[in-house]
């Protein structure tokens, strides 16, 4: 009894020096505790580094070589391993490990383009949901559990003493963009309201060594929404900080000097190309956000590439569906569609500000529309085929100082459904709403303002250029559909600045659906509700361009699988 009782005894005191430990970790990341830095606002430059190189708190860099964690909304952990570390886990099925030996399972979910770290996913469990601080948990095999092990000895427990903290995703910087002229920094947490950003005069951008922590700060040359533009480091700078090390790009409100917690790589620019126009542009592309959308997704491409669009940039939100799948046998197909994985949640109008920035030169207009909206003209249906002329001809007759073009919504509702139509979106959603709500853009990508600052349904466009509104045509919008995929979007709003279904405010607000409250419960009558004008010209117009009619009258549309 007295050994165990001595036992029990030691075991707290591990306990208790691991708490005192990771709170210790705790006040250095939140700042409580903060190294000493070069405080002083003044640069001998605006390209200045800090003074002697000065080492910043190594809390805030992550390194190459090892794995981490962000802990994300609704108690989610996306784990990052190292570049190439993938093979290692690829034929075992794992979960996380955390640290208090409880686990939980992971998923792959995608690799991040820019650094090309695979990610897993995985739940923090109940059980750690007021311990502080949140330690980064191992991913483990499932072949090895905690308890057990083919020799029958106990696997390792888990290491509070190495386990570095979380990162939050309220303050952190997630991507990051190389441009010719300058650096683009994708970043949460410090612009916090729509409307509301930080003067730019606050804001400084952060080149740190990964190798011993020393760093080159420089002004921002733009701070809006979750998008701030930075130069470049000087070559001299760069090589300092690159001596056989990974230099990574953070950000720092100039009254703090402590940059946040980063992710993002800084790369230099590529020498330019001596032909700068591009004989290969597209005309028209498509860029949307997408989460667990394949079922819909080759009606929406084989639609719009039937009437114009050329090339597809699909943001993959965390999909956990068939998308890779689909996405390849549309390219076997011969359609242009690309998926970029951006797991990051609620950051639509960021992932709209980066399709626009990458892809300047790759296409001349951009239509920012979601994979449920059809562009349509009514003066279309009296063509028998689709053709490549049609979105053409919206964008071409339209003058060089348009920058932007605005298509407003016909909201669709269930249409009497109960269960998701089988041949599309198109054909099984025929009643809508009478007047048009919200409206969608088609955008000249060199008009885009700098500060890349969008609302989702259009950008900020740069000065001489116009938005001009298009009545002749609309966008077809199957936005309420059947209960069993509407309540998909109780999940989460992707938009950064639009509050989620679940949240009790701005409930009457237009983002929501009327008549909706907070929780996932089906009204009454929904099937039926929205329905205010029948409309079936679009689903007529593609019956005949993409339908084969069958035996028993009904129609075989090209995108549904055989």
């Amino acid at each position: 009894m007295v050994k165990i009782k001595n036992l029990s005894i030691i075991l707290s005191v591990i306990s208790l020096f691991c708490f005192l430990f990771s709170y210790y970790i705790l006040l250095s990341s939140t700042g409580t505790i903060k190294p000493e830095i070069n405080q002083s606002r003044q640069h001998k430059s605006i390209h200045a580094v800090q003074e002697s190189h000065q080492p910043i708190d190594r809390h805030h860099i992550i390194t190459s070589h090892q794995p981490y964690a962000i802990l994300l909304p609704d108690w989610e952990v996306l784990i990052l391993l190292p570049p190439h570390a993938f093979s290692a886990y690829a034929h075992s099925k794992m979960m996380c490990q955390f640290q208090n030996n409880v686990i939980s399972a992971a998923f792959f979910s995608g690799i991040i383009p820019s650094s090309g770290r695979s990610s897993f996913r995985c739940i923090l469990p109940k059980s750690l949901h007021r311990i502080r601080p949140f330690l980064s948990p191992r991913l483990i095999s499932t072949s090895i559990t905690p308890d057990s092990s083919s020799n029958g000895s106990q696997e390792p427990q888990f290491d509070c003493y190495s386990a570095p903290e979380m990162m939050r995703w309220t303050r952190l910087v997630y991507d990051a963009v190389t441009t010719p002229q300058d650096v683009i920094i994708f970043a949460k947490g410090l612009n916090k309201r729509s409307g509301t950003n930080l003067p730019v005069s606050d804001v400084e951008c952060v080149y740190l060594s990964v190798a011993d922590g020393r760093a080159a700060t420089y002004a921002a040359i733009n701070a809006a929404q979750e998008v701030f533009r930075c130069p470049h480091p000087t070559s001299k700078d760069f090589n300092i900080l690159n001596s056989s090390s990974v230099v990574r790009v953070s950000l720092a409100v100039a009254t703090n000097k402590t940059p946040i917690p980063t992710l993002a790589t800084y790369s230099p620019p590529r020498a330019p190309v001596k032909n700068t126009k591009m004989t290969n542009q597209s005309l028209i592309c498509a860029c949307t956000m997408v989460f667990n959308v394949a079922k819909f997704l080759r009606e929406w491409v084989i639609y719009h590439a039937s009437i114009g669009v050329e090339k597809f940039f699909l943001y993959d939100n965390g999909s956990e569906d068939e998308l890779g799948p689909t996405v390849s046998q549309l390219l076997v197909e011969g359609y242009d569609v690309s998926s970029y994985y951006w797991p990051w949640p609620k950051t639509q109008e960021a992932g709209f500000s980066h399709c626009a920035a990458v892809n300047e030169k790759t296409c001349q207009w951009m239509a920012f529309i979601d994979v449920d909206e059809f562009v349509f003209s009514p003066a279309w249906a009296a063509s028998h085929q689709p053709n490549h002329s049609m979105l053409a001809s919206l964008v071409e007759p339209i003058g060089r100082k348009v920058g932007q073009i605005m298509i407003y919504c016909n909201e669709f509702g269930p249409s009497g459904h109960r269960t998701q139509p089988k041949n599309g979106v198109t054909q099984g959603y025929t009643c809508r709403r009478r007047s048009k709500e919200r409206h969608k853009s088609i955008v000249q990508l060199r008009a885009v303002d700098p500060s890349l600052v969008n609302s989702v349904h259009h950008f900020k466009i740069k000065d001489g250029f116009e938005t001009k509104r298009l009545p002749s045509v609309q966008i077809n919008h199957y936005k309420y559909q059947v209960w069993e995929e509407f309540r998909m979007k109780f999940r989460r709003r992707v938009s950064t600045y639009v509050v989620d279904w679940k949240d009790k405010l701005n409930l009457n607000s237009k983002d929501r659906a009327p008549g909706l409250g907070v929780e996932p419960l089906e009204p009454d009558g929904w099937a039926y509700k929205f329905c205010e004008e029948n409309d079936t010209l679009l689903r007529d117009v593609t019956r005949q361009w993409f339908g084969t009619e069958e035996s028993d009258r009904r129609f075989k549309m090209k995108w549904e699988r055989t």
